[in-house]
């Protein structure tokens, strides 16, 4: 399946876009801002760009120009606003789809097969992955380590999820508050350091020198091993 990056600012949304997506067996990298979607594009390297036309800053429109500058990616813009005008300038600033909300997960996959259809083939991504001793199958949304299948909140679980998507980056805890699930929780960050303590104690062997879910003081996590 390929991989999608999703930018969207509704919060709410892109958590229940983002685990539409995953239960389809995509591989997905969400972020609210067009800043941080651009700035994970080259990183990431997505089949599909999933853009939402209202963001702050640097909107859909503008960020699908940039887009267009640098990676010949499709995008699939998709907006509350479905004025002709509107459509009209989405595909006019390169655009290879213009969906209007709100829309279901089922029309949403649709379009996402007919623009891959459109712009040629996208090489199939391994349903699980490998990380030293665990297996991820991010379809099936289940964790193995050494052949045992893993118990995960779902919070650790979205953790797991997103830190594995870009193996050795280093997230804040306030960056990571979001992907967890508890954006609704502020500034408040030790909802991170609980679900860091619920992972680790599921998938590493030793939890004082972890392998996988690694401290970087005064930063925050990342994905080993590196």
């Amino acid at each position: 399946m390929p991989r999608i990056l999703l930018v969207e600012d509704d919060r709410a949304l892109r958590e229940m876009t983002w685990l539409s997506l995953v239960r389809r067996g995509h591989e997905v990298a969400a972020f609210g801002t067009g800043e941080e979607g651009l700035a994970a594009l080259t990183r990431f390297r997505p089949d599909l760009v999933l853009l939402d036309v209202g963001l702050p800053g640097l909107d859909g429109f503008e960020l699908c120009h940039r887009i267009r500058e640098r990676h010949p990616v499709p995008v699939i813009m998709v907006s509350g606003r479905g004025e002709e005008s509107d459509v009209v300038e989405g595909l006019d600033t390169g655009a290879d789809d213009y969906l209007v909300k709100p829309a279901s997960a089922d029309v949403v996959e649709a379009r996402i097969k007919a623009v891959l259809r459109r712009t040629g083939p996208v090489a199939a991504a391994p349903q699980q992955e490998v990380h030293g001793g665990l297996v991820i199958d991010r379809a099936g949304l289940t964790v193995r380590k050494d052949g045992r299948l893993l118990s995960l909140t779902p919070s650790a679980l979205r953790l797991l999820l997103h830190l594995t998507a870009f193996p050795g980056r280093v997230f804040s805890r306030a960056q990571l508050l979001d992907p967890i699930g508890h954006h609704d929780c502020g500034t408040d960050t030790r909802m991170v350091d609980a679900c860091v303590r619920r992972l680790r104690h599921a998938v590493e062997d030793e939890g004082e020198h972890p392998r996988y879910v690694q401290t970087v003081r005064g930063f925050g996590y990342r994905f080993g091993p590196l």
